[in-house]
């Protein structure tokens, strides 16, 4: 089996990549703030977290796809936030178009 990866934001673009890759053998620890995204991808073969920080805690990838700064703020920063659950050398990756300024704001506090 492959990586264990925590997917967060199963949205237009989350969903089929979640799908993709656990047509490749990983196992997918699904979060999305919409509960039907989630069921979605656990009807594919995924496993459901209740946070961010739930799926973060079971992976050693996360992969998150959010629309915008404030969401991937929320999702790594914010109360039941992947920071929270992550373990450390725990591989982070943001595939949302956000601000440079995020990213380093995230990247400072990850480390």
């Amino acid at each position: 089996m492959g990586e264990t990866i925590a997917f967060i934001g199963l949205g237009i673009m989350g969903k089929p990549m979640a799908g993709h890759l656990l047509k490749a053998g990983h196992e997918i620890i699904a979060f999305d703030v919409v509960p039907s995204a989630v069921a979605e991808v656990v009807a594919m073969g995924a496993r459901s977290a209740a946070s961010s920080s739930e799926a973060a805690a079971q992976a050693n990838v996360v992969i998150s796809m959010v629309p915008d700064s404030p969401h991937v703020e929320a999702v790594y920063l914010g109360d039941g936030g992947v920071l929270q659950g992550a373990r450390p050398g725990t591989l982070l990756l943001d595939m949302s178009t956000i601000s440079p300024v995020m990213s380093i704001k995230v990247a400072k506090a990850a480390t």
